[in-house]
């Protein structure tokens, strides 16, 4: 692969759709020589041409997040809470981006003296605002639709950090695949934020769970035993095996 045509698959990749004169204008090119470059990438199917834009092949499933902050608010707020007891004040957190994720955000913001990194701008704002907190933004190009980063900066301010706990959430939870996500970017920075944490904390609502596979074909990093899961209703028994050595954490009613 040439260094133009990485540089168009990253680019494509980060913002889902690009047009051919930005593309022009980022590699100091044609735009015929964006055409040329293009063809035979379409060919291999890394990406797909419309009319005046590159479209990534890949692009996210899953909704823009303003939506799924709204989407099953109650459960995840639950969750968010009970997250917020796992963790004590003065830890030190990786944070994945994700609705439930800022909710925990928002459960955290009592919190104080936590040091803090992660790649969503969301939950950088609303953590940064409490007493005592050190907040680490990773990343410097921001993705449209949710906020969060995952430029090569990102990656590398995430790999200088070691942390108590790395917080992650999850598109689906199948009984054999294990967490999936819909986004190769968030897979590899959910596996990033695992190297560097003692332990993983991940977080879904009942509406995760699903037996077949549906729409969410990426696996995420496999729990390690006596990681936590917090959900806000127990999982029926065909979980039993996938979740046999995690520490499950349900809401105190």
């Amino acid at each position: 692969m040439s260094k133009y045509e990485k540089e168009i698959l990253d680019t494509v990749a980060l913002h889902g759709t690009v047009s051919v004169m930005a593309l022009a204008d980022q590699l100091k090119v044609t735009d015929q020589t964006i055409r040329r470059i293009v063809k035979p990438m379409v060919e291999r199917g890394e990406i797909r041409k419309v009319h005046g834009a590159i479209v990534a092949v890949n692009e996210s499933n899953d909704p823009p997040l303003t939506k799924r902050l709204v989407a099953n608010r109650q459960e995840k707020a639950i969750i968010a809470r009970t997250v917020a007891e796992v963790v004590p004040n003065g830890a030190t957190l990786a944070i994945d981006t994700g609705s439930t994720s800022s909710f925990v955000a928002q459960a955290l913001s009592q919190h104080r003296d936590l040091t803090v990194v992660t790649n969503s701008a969301h939950i950088a704002a609303v953590l940064a605002l409490s007493e005592g907190n050190q907040v680490y933004m990773a990343g410097t190009q921001l993705r449209s639709h949710d906020g969060a980063a995952f430029d090569q900066s990102a990656f590398e301010v995430v790999s200088r950090f070691t942390v108590d706990m790395t917080i992650l959430s999850a598109s689906l939870v199948h009984p054999e695949l294990g967490f999936l996500a819909n986004d190769q970017h968030e897979v590899d920075m959910a596996i990033a934020m695992s190297r560097i944490a003692d332990r993983r904390i991940m977080a879904v609502d009942h509406s995760k769970w699903m037996a077949r596979k549906a729409n969410a074909p990426l696996r995420m990093p496999v729990m390690r035993p006596d990681d936590i899961l917090v959900t806000d209703r127990a999982p029926d028994a065909a979980y039993d095996d996938l979740l046999a050595d995690l520490d499950l954490r349900l809401p105190r009613h």
